[in-house]
């Protein structure tokens, strides 16, 4: 379950950075009721920043091959290898 804190609780900066090492996910902040901002430690956002890049990968990838800009491996292999007199 996320977790949600006033904004007003910003001011006790030691309690929320220990709060966003120890959860696992990003922590919500209220003002005036509605959601504002999010927080998160830097292990945190370094990871889910990989994650969209590997799907963002991933992504590129699959329309490579719906459009048919990929070549067999074994072909390619094999140019490699005359090419290089490997």
């Amino acid at each position: 379950m996320p977790k949600i804190i006033p904004i007003k609780d910003l001011k006790n900066t030691s309690q929320i950075s220990e709060m966003c090492h120890v959860s696992e996910e990003p922590i919500y902040i209220s003002k005036n009721g509605y959601g504002d901002m999010v927080i998160m430690s830097v292990e945190l956002y370094e990871m889910t920043m990989k994650r969209l890049n590997m799907y963002h990968q991933l992504e590129l990838s699959e329309n490579q091959i719906d459009t048919g800009k990929t070549t067999d491996a074994r072909e390619s292999l094999d140019n490699l290898k005359n090419k290089y007199a490997i």
